[in-house]
């Protein structure tokens, strides 16, 4: 899931134009204009300074976030070996969309996503590009609101001993606590520059979190969870204890978005390819190769611990689930509190890309009321939408199907001049875009029919995880 870059955010934010990225046609021959490259044109060129273990944990930030909470529920729901399957699908399909957005930008000339889009196909591929990034982002940040919903009242009741339905304990008005009392100020600032290194303590507090995860799967025995859990009788206990390698069920469609919404960070490539020191674009690939592997290690083995632990009785927030178990536990305690902090810290970070004054002038008025726009909306979407799993299925199957599959693509296919049609490049490119349509509609589609046969079905249940 893609956290903002902001390799700057001490000055107001500019859209960078850039010509054949500071390479020498030597470099890179994907360029039709590369023998316009002059000495000038090299030395007018933003140097960047990142080095490439520094950037490997930049885009490590990027792609980390709380997507990896669910991926326990999308293995419940497809089994351990399809999940593996459909995890290194994402996972090599989001590379090679990394492959074409670089490539893209050595042709386009622009360092910018939705700049790139405005090359390509005018101010429809600009506002496509815009509204995705922004889609994304509002997902991100309703994914980290309801972590507050979900954990802030287990802590309370932790500190507090307290279970009889209190107020403070009720996750929808938390939210909009936190939300008026510290994301709304801190996200009406103008320079966020000081929140910049919460997207490093989100990374660790997510690597804790995997520790505890692994851990806990040792210290939880199958046949004592059903003393404590009240849904799990004996007779079908060993049915539940033993792991499936491949499930399907309604639920198995959410798999596909919750995986491309835990692995999308593009937006944020290009400006970490223009922070990238000495760059080329074989650098910044070997960047994301190894970024992505290390995720893939992170995102495998969270899922599947946290699916061994609970098997199907895994929640759609996995870190939820553990309250089941444990009503208080000093480790998950100190877990829940870091990521409560490093998600109510990355929220003004997430909005700030989307909310920030665009035009040479800054107006505090439009800030503020786009500000409080979208932190409303967001909020109304964390108290109505039932569970985050709604959250990663409908942004992963709209926004991240366009950021990763649709989009680079199609950028790729209308600015690549030099590649025909036939070659096997463009081929490659344009079954990739049909590949994200399917995914797109098919998701869509069957997340919607799921969603209409719940309703239909038991419109007076209680929503799942709350």
């Amino acid at each position: 899931m893609c956290r903002f870059f902001l390799p700057s955010m001490k000055q107001p934010a500019t859209k960078t134009e850039m010509n054949f990225l500071n390479m020498s046609p030597e470099e890179d021959n994907s360029s039709s204009n590369s023998t316009e490259y002059t000495f000038q044109d090299s030395t007018k060129k933003h140097q960047g300074n990142a080095s490439f273990g520094m950037s490997v944990f930049n885009l490590g930030n990027a792609i980390m976030g709380s997507g990896i909470l669910g991926l326990s529920y999308a293995m419940a729901n497809t089994g351990i070996a399809l999940f593996v399957i459909l995890l290194m699908a994402v996972a090599i399909f989001s590379l090679y969309s990394v492959h074409l957005l670089l490539k893209t930008a050595n042709e386009g000339g622009a360092l910018v996503y939705e700049q790139l889009g405005y090359k390509a196909f005018g101010l429809p591929g600009k506002l496509a590009a815009s509204f995705s990034i922004t889609m994304q982002n509002i997902g991100a940040m309703s994914s980290y609101l309801y972590i507050v919903k979900y954990e802030l009242p287990i802590v309370i009741q932790a500190f507090l001993g307290t279970s009889n339905g209190e107020w403070y304990t009720n996750g929808d008005y938390l939210v909009l606590i936190v939300t008026l009392a510290i994301i709304l100020p801190l996200s009406l600032l103008r320079n966020l520059g000081y929140l910049g290194y919460t997207s490093g303590f989100s990374l660790l507090c997510m690597v804790f979190f995997l520790i505890v995860v692994i851990i806990k799967k040792f210290q939880i025995p199958w046949l004592n969870m059903t003393l404590h859990h009240p849904n799990i009788s004996e007779d079908n206990s060993e049915d539940h204890c033993t792991p499936k390698y491949f499930v399907f069920n309604s639920q198995t469609v959410y798999a596909v978005p919750i995986l491309s919404f835990a692995f999308v960070c593009h937006p944020a490539i290009l400006p970490m390819y223009e922070e990238l020191k000495d760059r080329s674009r074989r650098k910044m690939q070997g960047v994301a190769n190894v970024s992505f592997l290390a995720m893939f290690i992170m995102y495998l083995l969270a899922a599947l611990f946290g699916y061994l632990t609970f098997n199907v009785h895994v929640e759609p927030e996995l870190l939820h689930t553990y309250s089941k178990i444990f009503k208080f536990d000093v480790v998950l305690l100190i877990v829940r509190l870091a990521v409560l902090t490093a998600v109510t810290l990355t929220v003004p970070v997430v909005l700030f890309p989307v909310s920030r004054e665009r035009r040479p002038e800054f107006s505090w008025i439009r800030h503020t009321v786009i500000t409080v726009v979208l932190l409303a909306g967001t909020n109304a979407l964390v108290i109505f939408v039932p569970t985050i799993r709604d959250i990663f299925g409908f942004i992963g199957a709209s926004a991240a199907a366009m950021l990763i599959f649709i989009l680079p693509s199609a950028f790729y296919i209308k600015l690549v001049k030099k590649e025909p049609m036939k070659s096997m490049q463009k081929i490659g490119a344009t079954a990739f875009l049909l590949c994200g349509l399917v995914v797109m509609v098919g998701s869509m589609t069957l997340i919607m029919m799921d969603w209409l046969q719940n309703t239909t079905a038991s419109p007076e249940a209680p929503a799942n995880g709350h």
